[in-house]
C-alpha cells in the first residue's frame, strides 16, 4: 500500500493542536503528543499518530476526561496508588512513573499502580523515563479483552505489554518491550490496512481454530497468547499476560480481564465494572541502591558486548540486544521523516476537518 514521508515536527504540530481542541492544556497536549509520536519514531506505528483518532473519538463518548484532576490516593515510602480521573493515559503514565522515580530517590525502589485511566501508548517512554537517573524502569499495563487464554474460546485478557528498561555504560540501553500475545492487535490493524494475511499462530476464530484472516476479531474470534498454542509454550505468554493483568488491575483497583473498558469508542462498554478504568504498573530501581552504578554500567557493557559477538545461524544475520530496532527506527525517522499509510492520513485529514485544522 502507498505511504507518504512526513517529518516529525509535522505530525507534532498537528497532534498538539487535536488535543488541545478536545481540552487539554498546553503541556498536557505537549506530553499526550510526545509520548503518542514516540511510537510512530521506534517503529511501532500501530501505537502512534495512527491512533489520534481513538483518542478523540473516546473523548467524543465521554470516556475520556481531557482536564482530569490526577491524584494519589495512598502511599508508602516506596509505594503509591495514583487515581487518574479517567484522564489520558498519555499524560497519567509519566505522572505515575515520575512518582515512582522520585520514590526510588528516596528509598531505592519505587512502586506506582495506576487505577481509572486510558490507553497509555507504548510503555517503552514511560519505562525508559527512568534511564536519566541511572534507574531500571518497569511499565505493565492491561488493555481490552481480545486475548483468549490457553484451550478457551473466551476473550478474557489485553495484549498486556511487559517493559523492563536497563541503562549500560558506554553501549546503548537494554530495552525490552513487548506485547504478552504472539501479536498485538496493531499488527492486525495494520494488516488490515495493508490487506495482508496474519501467520498462523497470531489468531483463532470464535470457534479456536487457527486463522490467517486479520480481521478475525470482529467476527468473534481472538489473539491468541505468546507461544500461539500449547505445543509452543501459549500458556507461558497467558502467564505472563496474567501477571500484568493483577499488577496493573487487581492491585490498583482498576478494571481486569474481561471487565477491562475497549479502546475502539463503539465498542460497549463491559456490563460489570468491578474497578475504575484501565490499570497500569511501574517500577523505578535505583542501580546504585544494588551495587555502585558505574560498577554495574560497566558490567552490563560487558553482557551485552558478549551478546553481540554470539555465533549466528547465517552469516547476514546478528544477534540485537532488545531496544537495537527501535533506537535505529528513531535515529533513521528523526532525518527522514515517518511514513504513514493512506487510510492513515485519511482517517487524520477527517479528524483535521472536524476541529478546522488542515493536515
Amino acid at each position: 500500500m502507498p505511504q507518504q514521508i512526513f517529518s516529525y515536527q509535522q505530525l507534532f504540530d498537528f497532534s498538539k493542536i487535536i488535543f488541545q481542541k478536545i481540552g487539554c492544556s498546553e503541556a498536557d497536549a505537549e506530553l499526550a503528543t510526545k509520548v503518542l509520536l514516540s511510537a510512530d519514531l521506534r517503529g511501532v506505528d500501530s501505537h502512534g499518530v495512527a491512533r489520534l483518532g481513538g483518542y478523540v473519538r473516546l473523548w467524543e463518548v465521554k470516556r475520556v476526561n481531557t482536564t482530569a484532576a490526577i491524584k494519589i490516593i495512598h502511599e508508602t515510602p516506596s509505594t503509591a496508588v495514583v487515581d487518574g480521573d479517567s484522564g489520558l493515559g498519555l499524560v497519567i503514565a509519566p505522572f505515575a512513573m515520575q512518582v515512582a522515580i522520585d520514590k526510588a530517590k528516596n528509598v531505592g525502589t519505587g512502586w506506582v499502580a495506576v487505577q481509572n485511566s486510558n490507553h497509555f501508548g507504548i510503555a517503552g517512554y514511560h519505562a525508559m523515563m527512568a534511564l536519566e537517573h541511572d534507574m531500571i524502569g518497569i511499565a505493565f499495563t492491561n488493555a481490552s479483552p481480545l486475548v483468549a487464554p490457553t484451550f478457551s474460546v473466551e476473550r478474557l485478557l489485553g495484549t498486556n505489554p511487559i517493559c523492563v528498561v536497563i541503562p549500560a555504560g558506554k553501549e546503548p540501553p537494554f530495552v525490552a518491550d513487548l506485547a504478552t500475545t504472539t501479536a498485538a492487535n496493531g499488527k492486525l490493524e495494520i494488516l488490515q490496512r495493508k490487506g495482508g494475511l496474519a501467520p498462523l499462530g497470531w489468531v483463532q476464530t470464535k470457534e479456536g481454530n487457527s486463522s490467517t484472516d486479520p480481521h478475525e476479531l470482529k467476527a468473534g474470534g481472538a489473539l491468541l497468547p505468546l507461544g500461539g498454542d500449547r505445543e509452543h509454550g501459549s500458556h507461558k505468554g497467558y502467564a505472563l499476560g496474567a501477571i500484568v493483568d493483577i499488577f496493573s488491575a487487581v492491585l490498583s483497583g482498576a478494571n481486569y480481564g474481561p471487565w477491562v473498558p475497549p479502546f475502539p469508542a463503539y465498542l460497549p462498554m463491559p456490563d460489570e465494572q468491578p474497578g475504575k478504568g484501565i490499570g497500569h504498573f511501574f517500577g523505578a530501581m535505583r542501580i546504585d541502591a544494588f551495587r555502585p552504578a558505574d560498577d554495574f554500567k560497566l558490567h552490563m557493557d560487558k553482557w551485552i558486548k558478549r551478546f553481540r559477538r554470539a555465533k549466528t545461524v547465517a552469516s547476514e544475520e546478528r544477534v540485537l540486544i532488545p531496544g537495537d530496532p527501535e533506537r535505529e527506527m528513531e535515529t533513521e525517522r528523526m532525518k527522514n521523516g515517518i511514513p504513514l499509510l493512506k487510510p492513515v492520513i485519511e482517517d487524520l485529514k477527517f479528524l483535521g476537518g472536524k476541529f478546522g485544522v488542515v493536515f
